[in-house]
């Protein structure tokens, strides 16, 4: 699945990546419904009039932008859903950087299988000459945005920043090779700066753990066979669906797919610290623990995981929720957030091109996770 073929080709570049950029087009739809889905279980701990009353003005367009889906499970069990029309439980729904949370645990997969150390150099052949300061880059620092590695993460025009150069125009076919040519922008380990390129630094590094070919095929189903494996099919994750570039490369900061219910179930997997609903220990509760812990350079930010921590740099909603919350986060609107205190796992997936309608969307998700007790 390549990105040229599935996105580029189908939209061109100029306006139409704009268009992809600042309006999400790219989310998959189902057909229409006259009706779509909206159930709120009547048995939950919170009455039913209560969540509708706080679920409604998530779905109120000018105030929060488009929400396609939201789901709320207690415990895992779903305690509401509602869906726009067009969309459904079996839409599969893009992640935007939702996917970095994704690209998290898999790094922590191979850290546990003894792959890749967390604080070792990680081993980049373009870092390899001797007196490269990128070679002291550590996996710790990547996975927290602090290897120091020059990335303008947004431009100003939009198509100017290194994300939208990286993923749709000039590195868009080596997507790795072009965020590993980067220069150092400060020393690594000394700020946090947020990179879509560190994490496909991260899914480069993946691949070569796995296969030693540079063949594009070779390279995908390596990485592929691995999530299948460790992730999608014992996490019951079938939708999940990564996209590749065309050297074989998972696009982990920007671009997988899944429906909402997947989406959900990756967040509960989450709060249950790695293990499944029948108790399979998937993910060392170890890794859990470290990806959110807060990092040195952002209190507000983990291992690939947003946390709800006071910061200069916050992408969740401190002060207005636990602050044990963490979650993923896309761009635009895209949010998976586990309360633990809550038992809580609520997904919000839709397009909110403005400031003010993503505030409105954290603050109207926080008034609906503060219904529950925690």
């Amino acid at each position: 699945m390549q990105i040229e073929s599935r996105i580029v080709k189908r939209l061109g570049m100029g306006a139409g990546l704009v268009a992809l950029i600042l309006a999400g087009s790219l989310a998959g739809r189902a057909a229409p419904k006259a009706e779509p889905l909206y159930a709120v279980a009547d048995d939950a701990i919170v009455s039913e009039s209560a969540l509708r009353a706080a679920i409604d003005p998530l779905f109120e367009e000018e105030a929060m932008g488009q929400t396609r889906a939201l789901l709320v499970l207690r415990d895992g069990a779903v305690v509401a859903e509602r869906y726009a029309p067009g969309f459904g439980p079996d839409t599969k729904l893009l992640s935007w950087s939702m996917a970095k949370s994704v690209t998290g645990v898999l790094v922590g997969l191979m850290v546990a299988d003894g792959r890749l150390a967390l604080d070792a150099p990680v081993p980049v052949p373009a870092w390899s000459q001797p007196g490269d300061p990128r070679g002291t880059i550590t996996l710790r620092q990547l996975l927290t945005m602090s290897s120091g590695i020059d990335h303008v993460e947004d431009g100003e025009p939009v198509t100017a920043g290194d994300t939208v150069r990286m993923l749709f125009q000039d590195g868009a076919r080596d997507m790795a090779a072009y965020a590993e040519a980067k220069p150092l922008a400060r020393a690594p380990g000394e700020s946090f700066a947020y990179s879509t390129g560190s994490t496909m630094i991260l899914s480069d590094l993946m691949t070569r753990m796995l296969t030693n070919s540079e063949a594009p095929d070779v390279r995908r189903r390596a990485m592929q066979t691995f999530i299948d494996g460790r992730l999608k099919a014992p996490g019951n994750l079938p939708s999940l669906t990564p996209e590749y570039d065309a050297h074989g490369t998972m696009i982990g900061g920007s671009i997988l797919h899944m429906t909402a219910r997947d989406y959900g179930r990756f967040g509960e997997l989450l709060r249950r610290r790695g293990r499944t609903p029948a108790g399979h220990q998937i993910l060392p509760e170890k890794w859990i623990d470290l990806m959110t812990t807060p990092s040195r350079r952002n209190p507000a930010y983990g291992l690939h995981i947003w946390l709800n921590r006071p910061s200069d740099v916050s992408a969740l909603m401190p002060g207005q929720a636990p602050e044990s919350l963490f979650g993923c986060v896309g761009h635009n609107g895209q949010y998976i957030l586990i309360s633990p205190s809550q038992r809580l796992t609520v997904v919000r997936i839709g397009m909110s091109p403005r400031k003010e309608q993503r505030r409105a969307v954290r603050a109207g998700l926080a008034r609906l996770m503060g219904l529950f007790p925690g």
